[in-house]
């Protein structure tokens, strides 16, 4: 991580506080920044590689109507072979490189009946069945502490700003708990069912390991699910990769709007 926060700060003057994830079909936000580098992240030293289709695996660096911005569009997951540590890897290099407030966003399945697919949805919890934790093994005491608190994982303070920007656009941001797995099959309808017991109302495959790294690091989090598709059993139908890119390109321009007034409010 050293060499990587090293040879970020060779490439760009700016030290961003704020810093975006963009998931799947989702990456039209990093259009928005202004005098912006992107890099690659095959040039950035033991930063992992994104396969996954609707990630464009790089890191932009760049201003947001003033405020300095890292976005990174395009994230690793459990279901590329990544082992955990390099999952969250890039979450850990831009906490060392000075980022103290970081949104994610996400596309998610949708297994609470009352989202529509295309719902936008703030994340107050999660329940992590990934089978994996970034924090396993020995204590990096120079990131965070052996037993970090995770009560408010997603910071309320966070998601109030973001259900205000919301309501001035002129839409409701219902919030929601997310449930993640490490993929990359979909769910079944029994899964469904079951998660829907445990009080999920999202499921995905991304997000938990890198909020649970952030708030090691004592990084504040939002995080921000887009509901791409109805999950397994919902509806009629079988769920593929495709809806989920489509209903991206669809909430794209929503969901910039709501980023772009979110971030500037953001206390770090």
């Amino acid at each position: 991580m050293e060499a990587a926060v090293a040879f970020l700060a060779s490439v760009t003057p700016l030290r961003p506080r704020h810093a975006v994830v963009l998931g799947s079909g989702l990456g039209a936000f990093a259009d928005a920044l202004q005098q912006a580098i992107a890099i690659p992240y095959s040039e950035i030293p033991g930063w992992p590689e994104s396969t996954a289709i609707g990630h464009a695996g790089k890191l932009h660096i760049g201003v947001l109507n003033g405020l300095p911005l890292a976005v990174l569009s395009g994230r690793a997951h459990l279901y590329e072979g990544h082992p955990v540590g390099k999952v969250v890897f890039g979450v850990r290099a831009l906490g060392l490189f000075g980022v103290r407030a970081l949104v994610l966003t996400n596309a998610a399945g949708g297994i609470n009946l009352s989202f529509a697919q295309g719902a936008l949805v703030a994340i107050s919890d999660h329940i992590n069945l990934q089978g994996v934790n970034p924090l396993t093994g020995p204590n990096d005491a120079a990131l965070g502490p052996r037993f970090p608190d995770m009560t408010s994982a997603y910071d309320p303070a966070y998601r109030a700003v973001a259900r205000a920007v919301a309501a001035e656009i002129g839409f409701d941001l219902p919030e929601g708990v997310y449930l993640a797995l490490a993929g990359p099959n979909y769910e079944t309808p029994a899964e469904i069912r079951a998660f829907r017991t445990l009080g999920a109302d999202l499921v995905g495959m991304s997000t938990v390991p890198e909020v649970i790294a952030a708030r090691h690091m004592g990084l504040r989090c939002l995080a921000i699910s887009c509901v791409t598709n109805m999950a397994a059993g919902i509806l009629p139908q079988a769920i593929n990769h495709e809806e989920v890119l489509e209903t991206g390109v669809r909430v794209r321009d929503r969901l910039v709007q709501l980023l772009t007034g979110i971030l500037p409010r953001l206390p770090v």
